[in-house]
């Protein structure tokens, strides 16, 4: 008998008290327990797999008034409140032991014991008076390979309902838990604090949300946005980065997709990354191919092979822009009658949801983030609030989507990876499309080197280019020299190491405009899958090798029906050697800043690629057109 049965007892009814017993697992039972003491919460409910858990906790989410009903009976609609729509960078912090702090440092951390102090004083009764929910998740498949199980703690049950979209339900999965196991999950205790008229958080100073690597713990306390509260997504994805890297496998901000050959009756996997703003869902969703995952990937090597799973269950998608015509099949699920939760949008007078980027006409009222909204309100600060907020998402289950790659999605063995895609933006560098000679090659070119750069709509100077080495800067939560290594190394250990590819898909000509369309991202994606296949010539260039003009202007025309011109092509693949050793350059420095205990071999290398770029330079002149370079 465990030293809490008496206090979980105490909060629970007979139904949840039977369900955790059964579980036969003292560290949950003492994670809850230390929890429910020290939050002191009104009552604790316990969830199962079954669907009635699933349906009681979306009805407690609309009842305490954390969701609203919408015009679609199966649709409910999130407000967070107005100083709580965003990921809190400056209150995320990792709990660091003092040995580790100098390692740590590049990293927004915090000294381990000052860190606990801090947050258990702010979680101290947080949850009087509040009812509490407990939900076992699995990040990945349950009962494979790649499983993490999870336990969550929270008082919202709008994080619950969200979580029962975006994660697998596992309380089947710890009830099989072997004893040697059955200490290794992964705990998240949230609250959303003392809340406002509207059921808003109201504390937002007291807002924190701290990680503790060390013992696979998140603290998130006073708010309730889902990129702050939602501990399984990017919370989560923190605990994991650091857990595989100490493991040797991965975890990766990457969408996992298949590109189509129907002529062939060929499926490739790829896996890409892509900083916000760079085309990632875009990418995922290109029309014809199939998704498996859009957001976080595991990678582990399964008898030789690079094999790579979803870690989610659902999307937790911006919904600012997403269109009929640019998001065809986000945007018709959107508007069924299924189960979908809207958050930070307008709901009109009709009780539907209206976003910014629709290309629907909003009404000139009805009520969002900001409470009682018409057009042309202010807020304080005398800004004009606009219909929805521009970070408003969407909660939806992914295998809603007709694309969805079922086998790939549900496989427990994850899918065999044979590409994979690094996307930056910048308007005058970056070809769209180049493979990468070899897995190193493609961590420390392609993958260390991404970028993106700022635009018209970006608060501050446009066309400057911020760093995101694997588009998972935020999320690394050890020392990113030590991090790119182990990405190397992982590559390097398996027997058919996938392709590497570039992406860009945001070169301007010299008028400043897009070179090509949106959907040209679907002609870069066959060539590389092609040449996984070995079905396509190159041509060489310092950092690698690009696609030869023929073979594009037929899949122009085979994919899209478009003409592509031999002039597009030569400005768009022209290796720019200035700005190439520039963006090297850009790379070291940022490297150098954030991990003083970088190997001395990456800088090594990429002082050997400055060397070769000078070299072709002398050579070819500063703007190498496609084919003239012989390596």
């Amino acid at each position: 008998m465990s030293k809490y049965d008496e206090v979980l007892q105490g909060l629970m009814d007979d139904k949840s008290f039977s369900k955790l017993a059964a579980l036969k697992n003292e560290k949950v039972m003492e994670f809850l327990g230390t929890f429910a003491e020290h939050c002191e919460p009104a009552s604790i409910y316990v969830c199962d797999d079954s669907k009635e858990d699933n349906l009681y906790v979306r009805k407690q989410a609309l009842e305490k008034g954390e969701e609203f009903p919408m015009a679609n009976s199966e649709q409910t609609i999130h407000w967070d409140g107005y100083g709580d729509q965003a990921r809190d960078k400056k209150n995320t912090k990792f709990m660091v032991y003092k040995e580790n702090l100098d390692r740590m440092k590049s990293l927004n951390s915090v000294e381990y014991e000052e860190g606990l102090a801090e947050i258990m004083t702010i979680s101290k009764g947080i949850m009087k008076g509040k009812d509490v929910v407990v939900l076992f998740f699995s990040e990945g498949p349950t009962e494979s390979p790649f499983t993490i199980p999870c336990v969550q703690f929270t008082d919202s049950w709008y994080v619950a309902h969200s979580e029962m979209i975006l994660y697998r339900t596992a309380y089947s999965h710890f009830l099989k838990m072997k004893d040697g196991d059955k200490g290794n999950f992964f705990r998240f205790v949230h609250s959303a604090g003392e809340l406002d008229e509207r059921n808003c958080t109201k504390n937002l100073d007291k807002r924190r949300i701290y990680m503790d690597t060390q013992n696979n713990i998140v603290y998130s306390m006073n708010d309730q946005y889902a990129g702050n509260s939602v501990g399984l997504k990017k919370h989560s994805m923190r605990l994991a980065i650091n857990k595989s890297g100490k493991e040797g496998w991965l975890c990766e901000h990457m969408f996992v997709m298949a590109a189509i050959d129907n002529e062939k009756k060929r499926k490739t996997y790829f896996c890409g990354a892509y900083p916000s703003a760079c085309g990632k869902t875009s990418t995922a969703m290109i029309p014809g191919e199939q998704i498996v995952g859009d957001d976080i990937a595991y990678f582990r090597n399964i008898n030789g092979e690079f094999r790579a799973v979803n870690v989610e269950f659902g999307m937790f998608g911006i919904i600012k822009d997403v269109n009929a015509k640019d998001d065809p099949l986000i945007f018709e699920n959107l508007m069924k009658n299924q189960e979908v939760i809207f958050s930070n949008v307008l709901q009109g007078p009709d009780k539907k949801p209206y976003w910014l980027g629709m290309g629907v006409e909003a009404p000139a009222e009805g009520k969002n983030h900001f409470g009682n909204w018409k057009k042309g309100i202010k807020d304080d600060k005398g800004n004009e609030v606009d219909v929805a907020h521009g970070n408003a998402r969407y909660t939806m289950r992914l295998d809603y989507l007709a694309n969805i790659d079922k086998g790939g999605f549900e496989g427990k063995e994850g899918v065999k990876v044979e590409g994979i895609l690094y996307g930056g933006r910048d308007s005058d560098t970056t070809v769209p499309v180049e493979e990468s000679p070899s897995w190193k090659d493609g961590i420390l070119l392609k993958a260390a080197t991404l970028e993106s750069e700022t635009t018209s709509a970006t608060l501050g100077a446009e066309g400057v280019r911020n760093p995101s080495p694997m588009a998972n800067l935020d999320f690394v939560s050890y020392p990113l020299g030590e991090y790119t290594m182990n990405n190397i190394k992982f590559g390097e250990g398996v027997k058919n190491t996938p392709k590497v590819f570039s992406n860009n898909y945001f070169m301007r000509n010299k008028d400043g405009n897009f070179m090509t369309s949106k959907l040209a991202k679907k002609v870069w994606l066959h060539w590389a899958e092609g040449r996984i296949h070995g079905e396509y010539e190159s041509y060489d260039t310092p950092t690698g090798k690009i696609p030869l003009y023929k073979d594009l202007k037929e899949l122009f025309k085979k994919h899209l029906n478009e003409d592509f011109s031999e002039e597009d092509y030569t400005y768009l693949f022209t290796f720019r050697c200035t700005k190439w050793i520039e963006k090297l350059e850009r790379t070291k420095a940022f490297y150098a800043k954030m991990d003083a205990n970088t190997p001395k071999e990456i800088f090594e290398y990429w002082d050997t690629a400055i060397d070769k770029i000078r070299t072709a330079k002398e050579k070819y002149g500063d703007e190498i057109k496609p084919g003239t370079f012989k390596g």
